[in-house]
């Protein structure tokens, strides 16, 4: 295990009515007024959006109003939320919804008080120094960033879908998790976020640091409890367990408790942003087509830490003669249980097409440092064009 300093400030509030709990929440962390970020309908429709607001009144909380924030999040969105923050003198964000409010949220925060353009702290060109802080009522489980150091944005001008540099400063204040809030969501959404928890933990979990028996642990008992909390929620929509369940550990799966201490990889992940910025599919959905191409692509590098994640999540039979056989087996049933979720599992699915290859690879080429990238085996351009060949079925 390696030397780590683990730093997780937010405040969580989980469980059912505790969004009565934002405005003194809100009022406790300094805020005096509000801006409130958001998506579309499904806020107003699950009931968050009227006790959120309730809750800010009852605590003499005025709030101002950026609505309509997309999956895959977008810069303009981002820079209209930076101006009417100003505008209106918010000193406060209030992120109610998923990963891409609460990342929209997070970058209008840090934007709002640096005088150049928000993109520099995507671009590498500046780091973020402060932020206003940011409050969030999770309605997705899915992306954990109410409670994670990172952001991802889609800068709109050149279509590009870059992270933040990781930075404690943008965690946030608080969050508040009530599963009750997640069950209108459609299949698709809830099977989406599972997936994308689940990857969160394997970008951990493979890794070449040894003696991380502690932290491998705890990814293989959250990847156990998605496996079959998820099928439960979709079974079951008003499944308050499945769905709590489900909620605390998309939360679990990305601030880092399960990665400290460990080299992590997030090739995966790096993919999949080119797919998701360029056909504008779910983030899961995405993440379900790449993940297993990738680790077909790598399991050679060490196929005992597929064996081990074969045999302890899926409780695959170890083949101690080769274990090359146990860690396919693996992969193989973690392609069922994506297909029994509904997600997609070939290129086709997503609206990917294999003539797109040496494009996607250009472009991932465009970003500063952009190759190589992992760490479990180094990725390179050509690396990248083999596993896209791979999840296109070539």
């Amino acid at each position: 295990m390696n030397n780590f300093t683990f730093f997780s400030p937010t405040q969580f509030l989980f469980g059912r009515g505790q969004e009565k709990n934002v405005g003194s929440l809100v009022r406790h962390f300094g805020g005096s007024k509000v801006l409130l970020v958001y998506g579309g309908g499904s806020v107003l429709r699950n009931g968050a959006y009227a006790a959120v607001t309730a809750s800010l009144a009852e605590a003499d909380v005025p709030f101002a109003e950026l609505s309509g924030v997309q999956a895959n999040p977008r810069s303009g969105k981002v820079r209209e939320g930076i101006a009417l923050c100003r505008a209106q003198g918010a000193d406060f964000l209030l992120a109610l919804g998923g990963g891409s409010v609460i990342d929209t949220a997070k970058a209008i925060g840090a934007g709002v008080l640096y005088a150049g353009d928000f993109w520099d702290f995507f671009s590498g060109a500046a780091a973020v120094e402060r932020t206003l802080p940011v409050g969030v009522v999770l309605t997705i489980a899915a992306a954990g960033s109410e409670g994670s150091d990172s952001c991802v944005i889609t800068e709109e001008q050149g279509n590009l879908k870059w992270g933040m540099k990781k930075s404690d400063l943008i965690r946030p204040k608080f969050a508040v998790l009530n599963p009750r809030f997640t069950c209108s969501l459609p299949s698709y959404q809830t099977a989406s976020g599972a997936v994308d928890m689940f990857a969160h933990i394997c970008e951990r979990y493979f890794t070449n640091t040894s003696d991380v028996e502690v932290t491998d642990r705890l990814c293989e008992g959250l990847m156990k409890t998605i496996l079959e909390a998820a099928p439960k929620a979709l079974e079951e929509p008003e499944n308050y367990a499945a769905r709590a369940n489900l909620m605390w550990a998309g939360m679990l799966a990305h601030n880092d408790t399960c990665g400290v201490g460990r080299v992590q990889d997030w090739a995966s992940h790096q993919i999949e942003h080119e797919l998701s910025a360029r056909y504008d599919c779910a983030h899961g959905a995405g993440l379900a087509v790449i993940m297993p191409a990738w680790m077909e692509y790598v399991l050679p590098h060490d196929p005992m830490r597929f064996a081990q994640f074969a045999s302890r999540v899926f409780n695959c039979e170890m083949d101690f003669a080769c274990p090359e056989n146990t860690a396919r087996e693996g992969i193989r049933r973690l392609c069922l249980w994506f297909h029994a979720l509904g997600m997609p599992i070939t290129f086709e699915e997503i609206g990917a097409h294999a003539e797109d290859i040496p494009e996607l690879v250009a472009h991932r080429a465009e970003k500063p440092g952009g190759f190589p990238f992992g760490s479990f085996v180094k990725i390179y351009a050509q690396d990248m064009e083999s596993i896209l060949r791979l999840a296109a079925g070539l």
